[in-house]
């Protein structure tokens, strides 16, 4: 049976290139979020595996909705992908409960590690 990720990134560049990534792996993106709002809303319908996130889109950034999806589903697995890799990101990230970090730009492999980790 396949992992299912929702993918929550406002570039539809990103969301092309995790479905080729993705591709004949066992994972298969169930839902596309352009927001933060967006994946709060739609989180208890999809039920994800592993929510990828983004960290700065329009309205709500990736931590804030985070932060709100985890206080929801503690059990919520949310790998941040993002081109904003300082450390204090990276501290903020984990600190609120994200199973994971990937700078863009990304690639397979580096991506299924983390995610094999996340769902640990």
């Amino acid at each position: 049976m396949s992992k299912r990720i929702m993918v929550v990134d406002d570039s539809r560049l990103v969301r092309v290139q995790l479905e080729d990534i993705l591709e004949g792996t066992e994972y298969e993106i169930v839902a596309y979020c352009r927001s933060g709002e967006d994946a709060i809303a739609q989180y208890d319908e999809v039920k994800p595996d592993i929510v990828t996130m983004d960290i700065i889109m329009q309205g709500m950034d990736g931590l804030d909705a985070s932060e709100l999806i985890l206080k929801e589903h503690p059990d919520a697995r949310i790998v941040m992908i993002s081109s904003l890799a300082y450390d204090d990101t990276y501290k903020k990230a984990k600190a609120i409960g994200a199973k994971g970090f990937v700078d863009k730009p990304f690639h397979q492999e580096q991506l299924l590690k983390v995610f094999e980790q996340a769902l640990c």
